[in-house]
């Protein structure tokens, strides 16, 4: 079988759940992969648990005597997920196991998202969420009831968002896919949040661009300037600043969008329902999620559109600037023409000077002739040279005169 089609087919089977009984305590974090942040977390892993996790894979579930650890690897970021089962008098909200402080504490700066979900069985629910700790909490029923979750998403002093699950009648496999979507919502929202500053950024940025974009037009409108040349450098380097900024952004709102979309896939799959008077858990991140999604997508399309108003501007001024150039080059060719007409007019002239010059040259020669036949004793009478010099000459003149005719003809 070919490896990539293998490979391809298992896909079915990637990113599994960890299967569990309540109650326990998932810690989940999640750290943006830069400078190959996962190769250094997995080598502490190694270190830990005494074996080398597949570093070629894209997620692994390793035990740890009562406990469970899963790494995944994902395109922006790497996530650490450890399950500990909770004991009967152990506490609510414990401090994550040495393995992910330390390692949390090491990549502060990469870390994006750390949750921790306290799942209770519904012998334990007391129906009162603010026991656990939280402030106004949103509480929804989950997948038809099987379960309730509450959170006030308020992060601890540690920088942790604490989720409660009263587990009601999930099994090990539904419970498993329920904690895990609820820790997606919380990783993946962060993921699209990450566009949120280049977005406010990019606001300033496109202010100051727009003010330009109407100085630049209306330059172009007035049209005072003798040359186009300055207006046309200057739409241009303004759509080379637009198109700079729209490639450092351009992926960071594409993932935005795609993380959303993920977001608020999970939520439907929560199959929510109301808690008394409490807001959905659903209903209070997508009220704060989606203007942060739709923020975002607006100062990507506004990006959009200042950079296709620019090209707009610089085909105007392109075409303008062809039309000057046309407008110059029929009047150079006008000039030409008027040459060229005058030079003919000349040439002409030339033509007819030269004629009478040669003729004037060979009467003179004539003439020259017959005063030497008369110094040599021989003289001829004037009327009997007009009669035989002069149709010669004529005749001479007559076919120089045709001969330049078909020279210039040609």
């Amino acid at each position: 079988m070919h490896p990539q089609r293998a490979r391809l087919h298992n896909e079915l089977h990637a990113r599994p759940s960890i299967y569990f009984e309540e109650p326990a305590h998932l810690h989940h974090y999640a750290f943006l992969d830069d400078d190959d942040i996962a190769a250094d977390i997995l080598g502490r892993v190694a270190e830990v648990v005494g074996k080398t996790p597949d570093v070629e894979a894209a997620q692994e579930i390793l035990e740890l005597g009562d406990q469970t650890l899963k790494w995944e690897r994902h395109t922006e970021f790497f996530t650490l997920t450890l399950l500990v089962p909770k004991p009967a008098r152990g506490e609510l909200w414990p401090s994550p196991p040495p393995l992910l402080a330390e390692v949390a504490a090491e990549h502060s700066r990469s870390l994006i998202n750390a949750s921790l979900i306290l799942v209770e069985a519904e012998t334990a629910w007391d129906g009162d969420a603010e026991a656990y700790g939280f402030r106004d909490p949103a509480g929804s029923s989950l997948g038809d009831g099987d379960a309730t979750v509450w959170s006030d998403f308020r992060l601890t002093a540690a920088g942790v968002n604490r989720l409660l699950l009263v587990n009601h009648g999930l099994n090990a496999f539904r419970l498993g896919r329920m904690t895990r979507r609820l820790l997606e919502i919380e990783t993946y929202r962060m993921m699209a949040s990450l566009a949120l500053p280049v977005a406010k950024q990019m606001s300033l940025e496109l202010r100051d661009h727009e003010l330009e974009l109407g100085e630049l037009s209306d330059r172009n409108t007035e049209d005072e300037e003798a040359s186009s040349r300055p207006l046309l450098a200057a739409i241009s380097a303004l759509s080379a600043r637009l198109e700079r900024s729209g490639a450092r952004s351009r992926q960071r709102f594409s993932a935005t969008e795609a993380y959303a979309r993920i977001v608020f896939n999970r939520i439907d799959e929560l199959r929510e329902a109301r808690l008394g008077d409490r807001p959905r858990l659903g209903t209070f991140i997508l009220r704060r999620f989606r203007p942060t999604v739709h923020y975002c997508a607006a100062i990507n399309q506004r990006q959009t559109s200042l950079a296709e108003s620019v090209a707009r501007l610089n085909d105007l001024l392109r075409t303008r600037a062809q039309v000057e150039i046309e407008e110059q080059n029929s009047e150079i060719l006008h000039s030409l023409n008027e040459r060229t007409s005058s030079q003919l007019k000349i040439q002409k002239a030339v033509e007819g000077l030269s004629i009478i010059v040669i003729s004037y040259y060979l009467f003179s020669l004539v003439k020259l002739a017959l005063e030497s036949l008369g110094a040599l004793g021989m003289p001829i009478e004037p009327r009997i040279a007009a009669m035989v010099f002069g149709p010669l000459t004529l005749l001479v003149i007559g076919l120089l005169a045709w001969r330049i005719q078909r020279v210039k003809n040609h």
